[in-house]
């Protein structure tokens, strides 16, 4: 995309924010893969290195192994607890300071809209959050910091030290069923909107993907911002296929400018 294509496109994307009084911002793991945190399902991802199969709910109950595996990996720093918001993170916070944003409904478990500056009763987690482990069996949550530290300290598989039940991390695995509350609220929120922003998300999981659906069939507009096309973008009046982190600033600095701030 040449330079004055991306300008044109920027300032049309900060004219419909301007013009917009419910903006909905929708994420997916693009937008974290600039605060280093890797992605799934892209070229060089998760798993291009493992199975996929092996990260199922089934597979953690039932499977020692497929315990101690996934444990590995978060012990490796699959989900890094040290990463720090981004460019693009910084901009979505913006808005909310602003007064511009209704809500963030996200695919990602990093945490990394609430350390950007977005309260968290305005985020909605599809997928749940890394900041907890919490046990199957009595339901204690447990800080995610403490259980890593277990496993740093040598510890393969952690139990609840209440009743020595499983833990797992308060994510949804393959095969898990979404938090039903969250994900009705997302989709009311999807289509009360006005303005519907996707970042960093194909739009082919489900069913996350059926957020921006639902806005566009409640004829609310839509941004798409993401590297690779997605299934939505005949549908949106703005796609950008360029990085999230510089386009989002872009756009905010322009919302900013057009609006005297």
């Amino acid at each position: 995309m040449n330079g004055s294509d991306l300008k044109m496109l920027v300032a049309e994307a900060a004219d419909l924010i301007l013009s917009s009084n419910k903006l909905v911002v929708f994420t997916g793991a693009g937008i974290s893969t600039e605060s280093g945190i890797p992605d799934f399902r892209s070229p060089g991802g998760i798993w291009e290195r493992f199975d996929p199969d092996d990260f199922t709910y089934s597979k953690f109950i039932s499977s020692k192994d497929s315990r101690r595996m996934q444990w590995n990996l978060f012990r490796e720093g699959l989900l890094s607890d040290k990463a720090v918001p981004n460019a693009a993170h910084i901009a979505i916070a913006d808005l909310y300071k602003m007064g511009r944003l209704d809500c963030v409904i996200t695919q990602n478990i990093d945490n990394l809209h609430q350390k950007a500056g977005v309260p968290d009763d305005m985020v909605y987690e599809l997928h749940g959050n890394m900041k907890w482990a919490r046990c199957l069996e009595c339901g204690r949550r447990y800080p995610f910091e403490e259980i890593k530290g277990r496993l740093e300290q040598g510890e393969e598989i952690p139990d609840c030290i209440a009743c020595r039940g499983m833990l797992k991390p308060d994510i949804v695995m393959f095969e898990e069923q979404l938090p039903v509350d969250v994900l009705e609220e997302a989709g009311y929120r999807s289509m009360a909107a006005d303005l519907f922003i996707v970042i960093g998300s194909t739009l082919t999981v489900y069913p996350a993907a059926y957020m921006p659906i639902y806005a566009v069939r409640s004829g609310v507009k839509l941004i798409i911002v993401n590297l690779s096309n997605t299934p939505m973008d005949r549908h949106a009046a703005v796609v950008i296929n360029e990085k999230a982190g510089d386009t989002m600033t872009s756009i905010v600095q322009t919302v900013q400018e057009k609006s005297g701030l």
